[in-house]
C-alpha cells in the first residue's frame, strides 16, 4: 500500500498568533485555589450496643448549609456545613458533622452573578468531596455510609433570596 507523501511546511511562513479577543479577555473566570476539611466530627454515643444486629434502622435526618466568607484580594472562602443526626428509638445512634471549604477566585464577573456563584457553583463544586467524607465518616463508624443526594443549591439559593426579601418588606400595621 502506498504511502501518501507529506506536505512540505514552508520554513519562511511564521505561525499565525493567538488572536485575543476582548471577549475572551472578558470571560466569567471561577478558579479553585484549595479545597479543605475545616472541622470534621463523628459522635458514635451508644456504640457498641447502637452496633448490634437486628436493630430496625435509625432515621437520619439531613442537614446542610453554606457558609462564607470574602477575602480583599478577590477571593472568597465557601463552607459546605453538612451535619447527619441518626435516632432510633428516641436514643442518638450517631451524629456526623463536616465543615468542608474550598478557596476560590473570581474574574470578570459582576456584582448581580457573584451571589449566585458563591452560593451555588461553589457549593456544587465541593458537594462530591464533602459527600464521600461523610460516606466514610459514617462507615468508620460502623454504619452503613450514607449516600448524600446531591442538593439542589440554585433552589436553596431562591429560597435565602425569597427570606432575606420577606425580612426586608414593610410590616404592615394592624
Amino acid at each position: 500500500m502506498a504511502k501518501k507523501p507529506k506536505k512540505e511546511k514552508k520554513a519562511d511562513a511564521p505561525a499565525a498568533p493567538a488572536e485575543q479577543t476582548p471577549q475572551a479577555e472578558q470571560a466569567p473566570m471561577l478558579q479553585i485555589l484549595a479545597q479543605y476539611t475545616k472541622d470534621s466530627s463523628f459522635e458514635n454515643p451508644n456504640a457498641p450496643d447502637s452496633l448490634r444486629s437486628g436493630l430496625n434502622a435509625p432515621a437520619i435526618n439531613i442537614n446542610i448549609e453554606i457558609g462564607r466568607q470574602m477575602f480583599e484580594d478577590d477571593t472568597v472562602e465557601v463552607t459546605l456545613i453538612l451535619r447527619a443526626d441518626a435516632n432510633r428509638d428516641d436514643k442518638t445512634v450517631f451524629i456526623a458533622e463536616l465543615a468542608y471549604s474550598g478557596l476560590f477566585a473570581f474574574s470578570n464577573i459582576s456584582p448581580e452573578e457573584l451571589q449566585p456563584m458563591i452560593l451555588i457553583e461553589c457549593p456544587r463544586l465541593l458537594f462530591p468531596f464533602a459527600r464521600q467524607i461523610m460516606a466514610a465518616m459514617t462507615q468508620n463508624g460502623g454504619y452503613p455510609p450514607i449516600m448524600l443526594e446531591p442538593p439542589d443549591f440554585a433552589a436553596m439559593f431562591r429560597d435565602e433570596m425569597m427570606r432575606r426579601m420577606a425580612e426586608q418588606e414593610p410590616q404592615g400595621t394592624a
